[in-house]
């Protein structure tokens, strides 16, 4: 089924089918005049990178025995990590990970471009409600995964409208997969997408899980994956060179928070309730490991089974030890489910959560028990810029509802890939390269997308406080929070990257 540029595969009962087309699309598709905003709000469609210019001159008529000689990004420390909440203080490791950036020396920058009547991209992500390993019952993640789908969607069509692949003059496609299945489903439809479909590049997902297996199917098949919704930390340690992520993960929003928890609001005793599942463990690991390192270790850690709605057991155990604050790692339903009982049973301890608390339905559940409430987020939704309020209004305008963060993540992931085939043509291995080596920042509607050596976004991230009914959004100046030092990064040449010594300063 061909929808707008779209091609569904969903397995699901015609009816189902048809109720889910009808809420994910939204509206019929705009006419380019109401679709585009003015030119110099649109994404660049052309090289606009010197960096980019000179991998394309470098790797241009290379034979396939030879691995080009690029420039390697290399990062004094991993992801921005502050020295002072960094592992082994005192002892230097025999070997650190994830400082130099991975490269592809396969032969696939030498295939040629072949005939194709659309460019196809993929799309993975929980859109359709099935059983989910992650949970062991119900998935749980399809409203964030139908937004994402609206976000790449709305880059799609705009694409389209702006000519599509202006090399041979032909549309962009989508085709949609659904990830939200039996662990391995995921890896089943990258398989599918790239052999069966011919995609040239895929965008996805959400849940840890499946990520992972994702990309290591994504590995097998030399197939780029870039990530804009999964915010777990470890998704992008697996050294797979075709593997990105343009949304700031946990690791960035955990520095923060235990930064604020600390150095500004000085609390001596946080404890931390989470879910259980992937999502819970992986995100709250650097607020204990800072924790810890800072001085101050987490009093206690209590874990729930996703969808539980009953958290007694949980907080007298947390109240019996008396903490200053309570973090919250989950969905927004548990939390307002925490809160409130928290409230109930006389905790008036300042609550902060993490940036799935941001969906309208944790604020409309606890009422005015969300002032005063913390939680983080990867982007500032709220700052002034051009390019973001044209595409809250025409994403607006095309769906009928606002778009959150998992919309405008995926919009600017999926932007991404556009602009890297249309600067890389048609070759898997030259889309990874341009993504890979880009210099600079990507002008997102999110904010500047800023690459680490590891292919993971570095940019601002924030925290929000719910004030006076709706969410106020802090960057770390507007906070007044101070941050540790954090050694600068460079990019050397591929033999001189391979012969450092990635241990020194």
């Amino acid at each position: 089924m061909k929808t707008s540029g779209i091609r569904w595969f969903v397995p699901m009962p015609a009816i189902l089918l048809g109720f889910f087309l009808g809420s994910a699309v939204g509206q019929a598709p705009l006419d380019p005049s109401e679709l585009l905003p003015p030119e110099e709000l649109l994404p660049p469609f052309h090289v606009d990178d010197p960096a980019v210019a000179a991998v394309l001159q470098k790797i241009e008529g290379i034979s396939p025995y030879v691995a080009p000689d690029l420039e390697l990004k290399r990062d004094h420390n991993y992801a921005n990590t502050p020295v002072d909440v960094e592992p082994y203080r005192g002892v230097r490791p025999f070997k650190e990970h994830f400082l130099l950036q991975m490269e592809y020396t396969g032969p696939g920058r030498t295939y040629p471009e072949p005939d194709v009547d659309t460019v196809r991209l993929g799309f993975l992500g929980p859109i359709v409600p099935t059983v989910s390993v992650a949970t062991g019952g119900m998935s749980h993640e399809e409203p964030m995964g139908v937004q994402m789908l609206r976000g790449a969607q709305l880059a799609i069509e705009q694409a389209n409208a702006r000519g599509g692949y202006l090399k041979k003059g032909i549309p962009f496609e989508l085709m949609v997969h659904n990830d939200n299945g039996l662990w391995g489903a995921s890896g089943n439809e990258i398989t599918n997408m790239v052999y069966k479909e011919g995609v040239w590049a895929i965008l996805g997902s959400i849940d840890g899980a499946n990520s992972h297996i994702a990309i290591r199917v994504a590995l097998k098949t030399e197939v780029t994956m870039l990530n804009t919704g999964d915010t777990d930390p470890t998704f992008i340690e697996t050294n797979i060179p075709w593997v990105f992520r343009c949304i700031s993960d946990d690791r960035q929003m955990g520095y923060l928070l235990v930064d604020y928890l600390y150095r500004k609001a000085d609390f001596k005793r946080v404890a931390i309730i989470r879910s259980s599942n992937r999502y819970g463990r992986f995100g709250v690991r650097e607020i204990v490991d800072g924790s810890r390192r800072m001085g101050r270790p987490i009093v206690i850690e209590m874990a729930y089974k996703v969808g539980d709605t009953d958290f007694t057991l949980q907080l007298e155990r947390i109240k019996a030890v008396n903490p200053d604050a309570i973090v919250h790692w989950g969905d927004d339903v548990e939390g307002a489910h925490i809160l409130k009982q928290m409230r109930a049973m006389g905790m008036d301890q300042p609550f902060f959560g993490c940036d799935r608390h941001l969906a309208p339905e944790f604020a409309e559940a606890v009422g005015e028990l969300a002032e005063g409430v913390w939680v983080t987020c990867p982007w500032n939704p709220k700052r002034q810029d051009p390019k973001l309020e044209a595409f809250r209004r025409i994403f607006y305008k095309r769906f009928g509802v606002e778009p959150d963060t998992y919309a405008a993540h995926a919009y600017d992931g999926m932007n991404m890939l556009i602009w890297a085939v249309q600067v890389a043509g048609l070759n898997r291995a030259r889309i990874r390269d341009v993504l890979a080596y880009r210099a600079k920042p990507w002008p997102g509607v999110t904010g500047d997308i800023i690459w680490s050596s590891a292919m993971d976004d570095v940019g601002e991230v924030t925290l929000a406080h719910f004030e006076n009914g709706r969410w106020v959004y802090y960057t770390r100046e507007e906070l007044g929070v101070p941050r540790g030092y954090i050694p600068a990064r460079d990019r050397v040449s591929r033999e001189a990257a391979h012969s450092l010594d990635t241990t020194e300063d």
